[in-house]
């Protein structure tokens, strides 16, 4: 025979001998290639049709032929498609026939299964139900698909996909229903699932939107701090027993914060000198290691702080139980440490576990106007009932300061600003204030230090011991994680860590109770080489740099709004680094196209905003020139070590 079919590839093809050995033919297909096929791979050998004909022919056949009769026909056991052929047509089975029940069994993997070439066993009666209800399933599945996509093409949002909108944007299953409705949806005017979302009313406005995809990926159960039980049961009998500190104790915030956990005091020594304590709220007198607030603390790992709210680490029953209020007495862990006359140098420390009562929780607000560096300087400036007690905290801070750039070899950045979200809420409208206060403030440098001192003493504290930690290390530029005490050559001291912030982060409540453990000579939770010690350090780092990089995202939305809202077409900005600036009176960040390439940074220039979204948080905007009415002098725009603040979150 002149002709053959065979199988290349699960592909079927007709070629024409030209040359034939004992295991392989050499042929001719019909675009004209020469091949070589091994005998193996032969279905059918014919004389006619033409091999061009052959498959068109069979084609159009094995469309007429319906299945399910050829399933009820089939031998049960395994067949040959030939001898099949010859049953099912008789008389009239010829070369077309054959290759049309081929190519009708092969496409039909449901109702025959593959033995071998060109062999094939029925599915039992069973196998193709099953196989059939799935098919079934899989077309309504395809219908609905398709009719959510041109339901959302027309501007509706099918429940389906409203359903799980947030889940779409974090983490979707792409052979869900819902993710291909939604895929399939894309089109050139909401080119990306947020645009598409936002626009068919899945969520209530582009901020609802970066929420709920946030809470979707880190809070699952929900932003509120729930625990089961009570959290406060013997806390008042733990903290009965401290001993209570005859302090002057006095907080410094900003007025938007609600868990005061640090705490100032000055008082005289008898025969000269001053001792300055500084007190940090002490949850972990209470809250052991591995307890339900414990692990609620640990799965959240900081409190996020927003524009105009924030989610908490702990339940706020605990906040308040703990917080350093004005009015009230609170445990405390305490670091006193003792001055010379002069108040700049520390001739004695000393740390202790206590209860102490608040006096008073002062606002930056109210008070930063009253002590500038003049009034600090002064000996006679009493404008304030603490002025004297400010004073003394200056003089410190300044020789700590001093001690702490000689380290460092170079002076410590204090000039960048720092910029406060107010977002004011009335009559269903928001309105958005951006406050800026620089860091040189003097009250701002105090309460910097007097926390540095602390963090830097109680890691000191850890470190005599032997005792692990979560501390915070510098070398070579780069901060970094480490479980034992190293220098932190941005901050200038020769161990670090977090410590003074137990209410809104969990590594300050980790270390907080080994300190605790060390001077009450106990083991602690936590020894050297604990792998769980290794894993808080892990999820810590992960979640806290997740929970950073929302803060800074949620901070560009409502630099947006600001924009929209004070109809900003012009505005000045700061020239960061190349072709990135940052607006003078916002922490926005953007590119300008058309900025000069030899602009240094620092320096301010003016800039035209052509656009900006509020869904992908982007800006457009390009160089007007430089700004004629700023000082000739750059301006500065990098900050202080973020280890200096306690961190972004903080």
């Amino acid at each position: 025979m002149n002709h053959f079919l065979y199988e290349d590839s699960g592909e079927f093809r007709a070629a024409t001998v030209l040359s034939e050995s004992e295991t392989s033919l050499q042929a001719e297909t019909t675009s004209g290639k020469r091949v070589k096929i091994r005998s193996a791979h032969v279905l059918l050998r014919f004389d006619q049709p033409a091999p061009e004909a052959l498959l068109p022919a069979a084609r159009t056949l094995a469309e007429s032929m319906d299945i399910d009769f050829l399933w009820e026909c089939a031998p049960q056991e395994e067949f040959g498609f030939e001898e099949f052929a010859s049953e099912y047509f008789g008389d009239g089975r010829g070369t077309v026939e054959a290759v049309a029940l081929l190519l009708k069994l092969h496409g039909a993997p449901v109702h025959f299964h593959r033995k071998g070439r060109g062999r094939f066993r029925p599915a039992p009666p069973e196998v193709l139900r099953s196989a059939l209800a799935t098919l079934e399933r899989r077309r309504r599945e395809q219908e609905q698909i398709e009719a959510d996509a041109e339901a959302m093409r027309r501007g509706e949002l099918p429940e389906a996909v409203a359903r799980q909108a947030a889940q779409l944007l974090v983490r979707p299953d792409r052979n869900s229903p819902a993710w291909k409705s939604l895929e399939r949806a894309l089109s050139a005017e909401y080119p990306t699932p947020e645009r598409l979302l936002c626009s068919l009313g899945a969520f209530a406005s582009p901020r609802e939107m970066h929420l709920a995809r946030f809470r979707t990926e880190h809070f699952p159960q929900g932003f509120a701090a729930v625990m089961p039980g009570d959290p406060l049961t013997g806390v008042q009998r733990t903290m009965a027993a401290l001993p209570l500190a005859e302090v002057d104790a006095f907080s410094i915030d900003d007025a938007s914060t609600t868990e005061v956990d640090d705490c100032l005091s000055v008082q005289a020594l008898p025969g000269g000198g001053w001792r300055i304590g500084v007190h940090v709220a002490a949850p972990g007198v209470v809250i052991a290691h591995g307890d339900e607030a414990d692990l609620l603390a640990r799965a959240r790992m900081a409190t996020v702080y927003l524009p105009g709210e924030k989610i908490t680490m702990l339940p706020e029953a605990l906040v308040q139980m703990f917080s350093l209020d004005a009015g009230r007495e609170a445990a405390v862990l305490s670091l006193y440490v003792d001055t010379d006359a002069a108040g700049e140098r520390i001739v004695a420390r000393a740390s202790r576990v206590e209860r102490i009562t608040v006096a008073e929780n002062l606002r930056h607000e109210a008070v930063d106007d009253l002590f500038d560096r003049a009034a600090l300087e002064s000996s006679n400036d009493e404008r304030h009932p603490r002025s004297a007690q400010f004073r003394v905290l200056w003089r410190l801070t300044c020789a700590l300061a001093a001690a702490r750039e000689q380290v460092r070899g170079k002076p410590e950045p204090r000039f960048a600003a720092d910029f406060s979200f107010h977002i004011d809420r009335d009559d269903g409208t928001e309105r958005v204030r951006i406050v800026q206060r620089r860091r040189d403030v003097p009250l701002e440098r105090i309460v910097s230090e007097t926390m540095i001192l602390a963090n830097s003493e109680w890691a000191r504290l850890l470190s005599l011991a032997r005792v692990p930690g979560v501390f915070r290390a510098q070398q070579a530029g780069r901060v970094r994680t480490t479980t034992h005490a190293a220098p932190h050559q941005g901050l200038g001291v020769g161990q670090y860590m977090w410590s003074t912030s137990p209410l809104r982060r969990y590594v300050d409540l980790v270390n907080q109770r080994q300190t605790l453990a060390v001077l009450a000579g106990r083991r602690p939770p936590l020894a050297a080489n604990d792998t769980e010690l290794f894993s808080i350090v892990s999820a810590f780092e992960a979640r806290y740099g997740a929970y950073v990089d929302f803060q800074q995202r949620m901070e560009r939305y409502w630099c947006l709004r600001w924009l929209a809202q004070e109809r900003l077409r012009r505005a000045a900005a700061v020239v960061v680094r190349e072709d990135v600036v940052r607006l003078v009176d916002a922490p926005l960040y953007f590119s300008v196209s058309g900025m000069p390439a030899e602009l240094a940074p620092g320096r301010r220039i003016e800039v035209e905003l052509l656009a900006a979204d509020e869904i992908d948080l982007s800006v457009q905007a390009r160089f007007i020139g430089i700004d004629a009415s700023a000082d000739e002098a750059a301006l500065p725009v990098n900050g202080a070590d973020e280890d200096a603040a306690g961190g972004s979150l903080s």
